[in-house]
């Protein structure tokens, strides 16, 4: 009868043991769920992301923490390790997150607003409203799971932003933006991170000036039309020009393309013959003038011409 007394007084104290385990195991976890604070990045600080858009080849990038002290102390500035990077990602503009990052939301800047795509601290049920891609959003934390936060933002014309902030990296693991059919406009995801980056690395300030594409216009079609260069609003004059073009001619196709200044003088002249092509090119010209025309001339039923002209203002740090 004894034994039997110490047998079940053992069976309680063990069954108190574990219960006493499990319970601290779930108190454990629970608190791996409480909010996440804003982290705090350091000069070096780097992300490797490759860029995904519908229109244009994918790019990998990595992002830099160059500067500390933007906005009179209250913001980073995000850098580009290669220069044509850079460029290209001043005339694509699909990369909101470059240039100033506020120290307290990670906020990105659109029409020079600090823009809350994150609120910290980042706690479950947790919403917001933020201006992104010039679209209104609101959004909400998901699920937030042992240090990564799911977000999602919805907009009242049906497009979605699905996004992930690992507190591990200090930064978004998938930033994802879809239209309202579901077809990706920008994904956004990262492949790796580390500290203390060396080495040159840049900010292209850019401005939209042209942006057209032509495809299949009929036999023989001209376009000619003129924009004008004027200054950045508050850094003055632009570095240089960035253009980014893609070309197709078919088969007994040509397209013919000059860009000249006010002076009649050809800042970029490019001849595409039957069955020619070019795609993802990058370059510049340099000293801006204050008037351009840009003319494209086509013959043949098969040809297809994109490109895109912004101005560009170089930030370079040396870390």
């Amino acid at each position: 009868m004894m034994k039997g007394g110490a047998v079940a007084t053992l069976i309680v104290l063990l069954a108190s043991c574990l219960s006493g385990c499990v319970s601290g195991s779930d108190t454990e976890k629970r608190g791996d769920q409480g909010p996440i604070d804003v982290p705090s990045w350091e000069v070096g600080d780097w992300w490797l992301y490759t860029f995904s858009t519908p229109e244009f080849s994918d790019d990998t990038t990595r992002l830099v923490v160059a500067s500390t002290s933007e906005e009179d102390g209250t913001a980073y500035m995000l850098a580009i390790s290669s220069l044509t990077e850079a460029r290209r990602h001043a005339v694509l503009n699909h990369n909101p997150f470059l240039g100033r990052i506020t120290h307290t939301d990670l906020s990105a800047f659109e029409n020079g607003e600090p823009q809350t795509v994150l609120k910290f601290p980042l706690e479950e049920g947790n919403s917001w409203s933020f201006t992104l891609f010039s679209v209104e959003w609101e959004a909400i934390v998901s699920d937030l799971n042992g240090g990564i936060v799911t977000v999602f933002a919805t907009s009242n014309d049906g497009s979605r932003l699905d996004y992930v902030f690992d507190s591990e990296a200090g930064f978004f693991s998938t930033f994802v933006w879809k239209d309202q059919s579901g077809i990706d406009n920008l994904r956004m995801m990262l492949s790796d991170r580390g500290e203390g980056h060396t080495g040159d690395v840049y900010f292209v300030r850019g401005g939209d000036w042209f942006s057209n594409t032509w495809e299949d216009t009929g036999t023989d079609f001209e376009f000619r039309d003129t924009f004008l260069v004027s200054d950045h609003p508050s850094d003055g004059g632009w570095d240089e020009m960035i253009y980014f073009l893609d070309a197709e001619s078919g088969a007994g196709s040509t397209i013919t393309m000059t860009l000249r200044d006010h002076l009649s003088v050809s800042a970029l002249e490019r001849v595409w013959g039957p069955g020619a092509s070019e795609i993802g090119t990058l370059g510049t010209i340099p000293s801006p003038s204050e008037e351009y025309t840009l003319t494209a001339t086509f013959t043949g039923g098969s040809t297809f011409l994109r490109i895109m002209i912004a101005g560009g203002i170089t930030e370079s740090w040396s870390l």
